[in-house]
């Protein structure tokens, strides 16, 4: 039995056993309904046209979080990883955040951005910045004296010694951080969108929860494991194809 067929079989034992146990009798099938009762919930959201207004809210959010944190953490983490004066600078005050909880600062982001779009934005970006700072650092750092002498030596002034030699040699750790920032991205979409938001998978597990609804709540949960599940492999993929070298497992 392949691999295909062996994920297949175990995901359908899951939802028989999930199934099984709902309809029991052991627990309430009202706040543990089983999946078929969720598929119903589900098909009820899409058919309203709730399900892609809320997805597409959820996505363009994390997407645009992502991107702008990532290119931060990467850009900066080049710099601290090679140039000691910016990392003199900035490496002090950036652990200084480091440890800090996404989650903990949003009634501050709040306070100070709003309850609208560039908050909600922010506090994707702010989540997404260290996992990816801190790698491409890592990676910046873990670049071979003899890469950096062996170019210098060739002539390869130090802005395209960055861009030819450390960016390419520091690729696994900066890909690593990108793929824990993904993820930290769709965590905080739930978040954010539990205050001053009108539509987002995370809006509607919130709503659903005020309304008693377990299975639109498990439905949208559903959705958004899927929506960072889904984009973790575009992510992988679209690494893999640009470059070929890198060893990514993208057969989940």
């Amino acid at each position: 039995m392949g691999r295909p067929a062996r994920t297949a079989v175990s995901i359908a034992l899951f939802f028989l056993i999930w199934e099984g146990l709902s309809r029991s009798g052991l627990v309430n099938p009202t706040l543990f309904p089983p999946p078929t009762t969720v598929l119903r919930a589900l098909i009820e959201m899409a058919k309203s046209g709730e399900l892609v207004r809320d997805i597409l809210a959820s996505l363009w959010r994390a997407i645009l979080g992502f991107l702008i944190g990532s290119s931060a953490g990467i850009v900066l983490g080049l710099l601290t990883g090679r140039l000691e004066k910016y990392d003199a600078y900035l490496s002090p005050i950036l652990q200084i955040f480091r440890p800090l909880p996404p989650v903990a600062i949003i009634p501050l982001i709040i306070i100070w951005l709003g309850i609208g779009e560039v908050s909600k934005v922010f506090s994707i970006a702010f989540a997404v910045f260290f996992p990816v700072w801190i790698n491409s650092d890592l990676g910046a750092r873990s670049v071979p004296h003899s890469f950096l002498w062996s170019s210098r030596t060739l002539g390869c002034h130090y802005p395209s010694l960055i861009w030819r030699v450390i960016l390419p040699s520091a690729l696994p750790f900066i890909v690593a951080g990108l793929r824990v920032g993904i993820s930290l991205a769709f965590v905080m979409v739930y978040v954010s969108e539990l205050s001053g938001a009108s539509a987002g998978v995370g809006y509607q597990i919130s709503v659903s929860y005020l309304a008693y609804r377990v299975d639109r709540m498990i439905a949208a949960l559903a959705v958004l494991g899927a929506l960072g599940l889904a984009s973790d492999l575009v992510l992988a993929k679209s690494l893999k194809i640009a470059f070929p070298w890198l060893k990514l497992d993208t057969s989940t």
